[in-house]
């Protein structure tokens, strides 16, 4: 495909995460190929100086996004426009703009917003699906599933089931992007078109290289939240045969890990925190192996993508799309979500025995090297972006146009 022009459109959280390391590294790919990249960002901080009506309505439809995007492509005229977040900012109002003008939408899904209003399909400890393929997500308002609150959680599903009523995600949007075939088949399920649902995992735009491993530790990375499996790792290592272990992150249960590491003195762990990228990357490379014990349907945690291309091998639960990221005894181990006892038999497993780990080392940075490098997504992302062009020319050819 000849150089064309993209519009790229991404909503920031308050918190930077995956979903905007994803945004900026296919801005990066896109330009370095000589594409003309046109972006249009907005950020949910906005909301610190947005009254709570206003933000609710906007939730729902941003006639603001929908003026500035219009005026964007009146100025610019991309080829293809590809949103990868529009929540909470930039609302679906956004695709009409590109719609009136007959430009393809292509839409990656780094979520599960459209199916379930807290994007998570977890609840109370435990994946929920009360709401899969509902035309208004009800459960989700009585059980307070978006930041604990019944009116932001209706504010949430009522955009979900207004603009499924409007058809704004079966007529606006030529191709959505999941991560993984579990994704995909997730949102079959919600009710979303498959001819339209096109897999294309995360990359590294970078590749940080193998590391030595020359360090006796398991190693953490991550957000200190319940749907991580924080309560699960930390339950794991009270047995005192566990191998030394590293935790990088934070999150809502900081506190419960500090306390576990310093107050009950859990001698084999020690809590590092939230830490620069580098630093990570530099722990990574050293570690005997990472350990992941996600307890939701992940979207494609990049944290496994750098594992793999730093030459770690993965100690991860089989859930969601994981088994599809570490494939069990090539690339790593997978034990059942929630599992203690399993985790820390694993656990000791991995640490004693060396030419296994190794072994597991070379796959994974060669499963990397073959499937998750810059080059591999650009030739995904090319092909999504020509089905999106094709599948716009073929309605306006419907229509008459």
């Amino acid at each position: 495909m000849t150089p064309i022009s993209i519009l790229l459109v991404h909503n920031t959280y308050r918190r930077a995460g995956g979903e905007d390391q994803v945004f900026e590294a296919e801005v990066s790919l896109l330009r370095s190929k000589g594409h003309r990249v046109v972006e249009y960002r907005r950020s949910n901080s906005e909301l610190d100086h947005t009254p709570k009506t206003t933000a609710a309505t906007e939730t729902i439809w941003s006639r603001r996004s929908e003026r500035e995007l219009s005026r964007l492509i009146e100025e610019t005229s991309p080829d293809v426009a590809h949103f990868h977040n529009t929540f909470l900012r930039i609302s679906p109002a956004a695709y009409y703009a590109c719609s009136r003008r007959g430009i393809p939408v292509v839409q990656t899904l780094h979520n599960y917003r459209l199916t379930c209003p807290a994007a998570s399909h977890f609840r109370d400890g435990r994946p929920c699906d009360d709401c899969l393929g509902l035309r208004f997500p009800w459960p989700a308002i009585i059980h307070r599933c978006y930041h604990h609150s019944a009116a932001q959680s209706a504010v949430v599903a009522s955009m979900v089931a207004l603009h499924r009523a409007l058809g704004t995600w079966r007529h606006t949007v030529q191709r959505y992007v999941t991560l993984s075939s579990f994704m995909r088949e997730w949102m079959i399920r919600g009710g979303y078109p498959a001819d339209r649902l096109m897999v294309k995992p995360n990359f590294l735009s970078a590749d940080p290289g193998a590391g030595s491993r020359t360090e006796g530790y398991a190693l953490y990375i991550g957000r200190l939240s319940p749907e991580k499996g924080i309560k699960t790792l930390m339950q794991a290592w009270e047995d005192s045969d566990m191998p030394p272990l590293k935790i990088i992150g934070d999150g809502p249960l900081e506190n419960f890990v500090r306390n576990k590491v310093e107050v009950q003195s859990t001698p084999a762990i020690e809590f590092l925190g939230r830490l620069a990228h580098d630093e990570v990357l530099a722990y990574m490379k050293k570690a005997k192996f990472l350990v992941f014990p996600s307890e939701w349907f992940e979207g494609f945690p990049m944290v496994l993508l750098e594992a793999a291309a730093c030459a770690l091998p993965i100690l991860a639960t089989r859930i969601g799309s994981i088994p599809e990221i570490v494939q069990h005894a090539k690339s790593g181990m997978l034990f059942p979500p929630g599992n203690v006892l399993a985790l820390r038999k694993l656990a000791k497993w991995f640490d004693q025995n060396a030419a296994r780990r190794t072994e597991m080392a070379e796959f994974t940075r060669k499963n990397y090297l073959q499937s998750y490098t810059a080059e591999k997504n650009y030739a995904q992302l090319l092909e999504i972006y020509r089905q999106a062009l094709c599948a716009c020319e073929s309605r306006r050819g419907l229509d008459g146009g």
